[in-house]
């Protein structure tokens, strides 16, 4: 088995290629190591799974010095040539695509980096699946497509038709080209909303890394909404646990409803399934606050502010789907999983 990772310099890219390593899989990553986010980090990744430093080499394959299964190579999703020429000489059985733009606020500063990365990027790799006979695309959506439902908890069946940020718009869009795919050319996809993903060698951007960063340093730190908000933070390892469970085992062709007039009885087929993937446990800012507080040993200096541009109130998912399908049950505890990201940041900033 050989799958095409992208996005191995992030945080959840980086994991899972680790993950699909130990499991005996062949894994390329690709990356197109942008700096939205502390470049240094993300080489840092790379060299943690043995892609040296000639990973800054663009479209160069770098095999792995710890375990030869790993290659990667440097390139943008929107790269529509190299991407074709990728997919067809290493020949994929199938393919995870958690490359993106990231963030919510800064898709509000720079909303041309999410067209280009999540929506041009994205129908490249449709087109190369289409055309190379890839078993099964998984690909990264987000809690952000359910904006600010009242509803909870957060069910891949509740309607998302209003995001409150482009990031979210970008993402129900690679929703919608997927489905479409999977019903024109009958390639079978599985999208995942993740749920506030945390853990070591965890994304800069996000709200528990600068926590951690300021508390340290003495430094206040600034919560919004005065600290009423809730997130369902999910450990990095259940999430992993949960993409390869559900890399292995590709939707089968469904029916979806459709309203149109002569449209066949039971609607639109198409081999396509959309996936919460979350703790299933929301946790109100402050207490996850007190959380770090704990495993540093250090009070934080708290600034408060009233709601972002773009931010949700709240997230809690509905993960039935994925429990009654995969036996799906994230168990890691807050206080574990924070605890393991304090022992990594420590580490890793000396």
């Amino acid at each position: 088995m050989k799958i095409l990772v992208t996005g191995t310099a992030g945080f959840i890219g980086f994991h899972l290629a680790n993950k699909l390593l130990e499991q005996g899989v062949e894994v390329v990553g690709i990356d197109n190591i942008n700096n939205y986010y502390s470049t240094e980090l993300k080489y840092a990744r790379l060299a943690e799974a043995g892609i040296s430093g000639e990973a800054e080499n663009w479209h160069k394959k770098v095999v792995s010095t710890k375990n030869p299964a790993y290659s990667f190579v440097r390139m943008n999703l929107e790269d529509r040539e190299q991407i074709d020429q990728l997919f067809e000489t290493e020949k994929f059985d199938m393919v995870c695509n958690l490359a993106a733009q990231a963030g919510v606020r800064y898709s509000i500063e720079n909303p041309r980096a999410y067209i280009d990365s999540n929506i041009v990027g994205f129908i490249n790799i449709l087109e190369a699946c289409r055309h190379n006979n890839i078993q099964h695309l998984v690909y990264a959506s987000s809690s952000s497509v359910y904006g600010n439902s009242a509803k909870m908890p957060l069910s891949v069946d509740d309607a998302v038709d209003n995001p409150v940020s482009l990031y979210a718009a970008t993402k129900k869009s690679n929703e919608l080209m997927a489905h479409t795919y999977s019903h024109l050319f009958g390639i079978p996809t599985t999208g995942l909303r993740f749920f506030t993903v945390y853990g070591p060698w965890g994304r800069p951007d996000m709200a528990y890394f600068s926590f951690t960063k300021n508390i340290l340093a003495g430094d206040a730190i600034k919560i919004f909404n005065h600290g009423d908000l809730y997130r369902d933070f999910t450990y990095i390892d259940d999430i992993v646990e949960g993409i390869t469970k559900i890399l292995n085992a590709p939707p089968q062709s469904s029916s979806f409803p459709s309203s149109q007039e002569g449209c066949p009885e039971g609607g639109v087929v198409a081999p396509y399934k959309v996936h919460n993937i979350g703790n299933s446990s929301p946790v109100k800012l402050l207490d996850f606050i007190e959380t770090i507080e704990k495993a540093l040993g250090q009070e934080a200096v708290k600034e408060y502010h009233d709601m972002q541009p773009g931010d949700v109130y709240k997230t809690y998912a509905d993960v039935s789907a994925l429990e009654n399908d995969f036996g799906y049950s994230p168990d890691t505890p807050l206080a574990e999983g924070i605890g393991e990201f304090v022992k990594w940041y420590k580490s890793y900033f000396k």
